[in-house]
């Protein structure tokens, strides 16, 4: 009797989304990604000396927005891998490094392959199918990239009408718009399931027991790294939950 090892079927689109191509096409959009970190990197080293820190202060910002970017960092490398299989390597690549943002990448290629009947993953998707799905992605984008662009440069003069004059009033201001942005992201995944939930909960609580030692014992490097173990511990948590017991409601 002869065995016949069946062989995964990879879409004929695939080879429109792997091709040498689409890499090179994707190369300027990720280089201008990383022009901008670096020129913000050296104008916030510059602007640091100018209002007096000192380089100690200056390099220990600078290793704890790294580790706090830990958490987030592994977080889009899991939704890369997930977007690789659907639209290909390059798309994936300028897309995440442009966005960050799996949920809002696959709901939207997904709604473009859709307009032609197909699903993700579907065999037969045809390239005009998945060309629809790519011009979803980054025209659905567009919105904040423009929102932030010309409206970024009027923020500061916002912040500071509303503080009214009142210097005291404006770290005040800044730390409740950051604690309304993590609501506003977290109120949706509280509801979503028991690993979320439990995810949320446990990355809050560790968050807090870490400062509390930090600040009793002074330990500056815990702050440093109070952030990215709670995003690591929380995702851990959520994993577990949805293996072991799945979601309750």
């Amino acid at each position: 009797m002869v065995w016949i090892e069946s062989l995964p079927v990879v879409p004929a689109y695939m080879d429109v989304a792997n091709s040498r191509w689409l890499w090179l096409s994707t190369v300027p959009v990720v280089s201008v990604v990383l022009l901008q970190a670096a020129i913000f990197f050296r104008r916030a080293w510059s602007d640091g000396k100018e209002i007096g820190l000192s380089d100690d202060q200056l390099k220990s910002g600078f290793k704890t927005g790294v580790i706090s970017a830990i958490g987030p960092a592994i977080a889009v490398l899991v939704g890369m891998l997930a977007l690789i299989a659907t639209v290909g390597g390059p798309v994936a690549w300028m897309r995440l490094s442009v966005i960050g943002s799996v949920a809002f990448e696959l709901p939207a290629a997904e709604l473009g392959v859709s307009q032609f009947g197909y699903s993700l993953g579907d065999s037969d998707i045809t390239e005009t199918a998945y060309a629809t799905a790519v011009w979803s992605m980054t025209l659905g984008g567009t919105g904040w990239l423009l929102v932030s662009a010309f409206g970024t440069p009027h923020m500061e003069k916002a912040r500071q009408k509303l503080g009214e004059g009142k210097d005291a009033l404006i770290p005040i201001i800044g730390a409740a718009a950051m604690l309304g942005a993590f609501a506003y992201f977290l109120t949706g995944e509280v509801a979503s399931g028991t690993p979320e939930t439990g995810s949320v909960a446990t990355g809050g609580l560790v968050m807090l027991i870490l400062l509390q030692i930090a600040d009793n014992k002074e330990i500056q490097w815990l702050r440093e790294w109070a952030l990215g173990t709670a995003m690591m511990v929380g995702l851990l948590v959520g994993v577990a939950l949805q293996v072991t017991v799945g979601t309750w409601w």
